[in-house]
């Protein structure tokens, strides 16, 4: 069996192209594929020829990790019935072609436990839910205090302020450098960081991937004050030591989401507490996955580019 997914070859050559499924496993469901977005955190690392070496990296690859789709066979147990919409954060179903992460495909074989159910309701805004599962892992992991600053309105930026917002916590201040990216009623205050005057912040979470961003942030923070890392850095971070001595500041990583992240994020949306409007900008067939990955790898404007598969068979 084969299907038909964005194949990234080497760095900065993307085709869509058919590509041969690996025997399925007997815990595995197949899942057409809806709608998958474009991270423009790793996956445009991926196509640059930037992301540091990782397990299943290599060249060719399908990428993906934001997919939503219609459960087209299962087995009996699975958990997941024909018909039923889910959510899949990766895919390892080729042959031939690495699967880092996977998604990005017309059709997928994947083993049940690792998918999601969505609400039929959610539709294309199901692509979010790897950002979203990830902005409220790095406000929770540690159980450390709730960000009072975000660096970054991108999507995942603005998840992490939705969310702080959700949970009920005092609304964030977040910079962002790009004036078009600070407009826009939100529930939080958005400015330019060259405006921000406090230096009182207790818990930073920096959404942005700049690798300078230590020695910007620190001058803000509080004594004992915790900053978190959220972004994808494919360069070394460093700061300046006495700044951060002073101040006996906290470093700490947010990694990769848990189920338990998208249930919580899952409870949060179908509550009405988290709203997923306004995050997709962007949306092209998957015929035209070229383009589409230059546009949101390029165009300042897009948010979150989906792609369409309904036309791929």
């Amino acid at each position: 069996m084969s299907t038909t997914a964005v194949v990234l070859s080497k760095p900065c050559t993307l085709e869509l192209a058919e590509v041969t499924l690996s025997q399925r496993q007997p815990s595995d469901i197949v899942v057409d594929i809806l709608w998958s977005g474009i991270s423009t955190g790793t996956e445009k690392l991926l196509y640059q020829g930037l992301m540091p070496t990782f397990p299943g990296m290599g060249y060719p690859l399908v990428p993906g990790y934001e997919a939503v789709g219609i459960v087209a066979d299962a087995p009996d147990g699975a958990g997941r019935k024909v018909g039923d919409m889910v959510f899949v954060p990766g895919a390892r179903c080729y042959e031939g072609v690495n699967g880092l992460f996977g998604a990005s495909a017309a059709q997928v074989q994947v083993c049940s436990s690792r998918t999601y159910r969505v609400p039929d309701s959610l539709g294309e805004q199901g692509v979010l839910l790897a950002l979203a599962a990830t902005a409220h892992h790095a406000i929770a992991v540690g159980g450390a205090r709730a960000p009072e600053l975000i660096i970054g309105h991108g999507v995942l930026g603005r998840l992490i302020a939705r969310i702080i917002v959700a949970l009920g916590h005092p609304a964030p201040v977040v910079w962002e450098a790009n004036p078009q990216r600070r407009e826009g009623d939100h529930p939080y205050q958005v400015i330019a960081p060259d405006s921000d005057g406090n230096a009182g912040y207790r818990s930073i979470l920096d959404a942005s991937g700049d690798h300078e961003i230590l020695d910007k942030v620190i001058p803000h923070l509080s004594q004992n004050g915790i900053i978190t890392l959220a972004g994808f850095y494919h360069l070394p971070l460093s700061f300046v030591f006495p700044p951060a001595f002073m101040r006996e500041a906290q470093i700490r990583i947010a990694a990769e989401f848990k189920p338990e992240n998208v249930g919580e994020v899952l409870r949060l949306i179908n509550s009405g507490a988290l709203s997923l409007d306004g995050l997709i900008t962007h949306r092209m067939a998957a015929a035209d996955a070229p383009r589409a990955y230059e546009i949101a790898f390029g165009d300042p404007d897009c948010l979150k580019m989906v792609l369409n598969w309904r036309s791929v068979s």
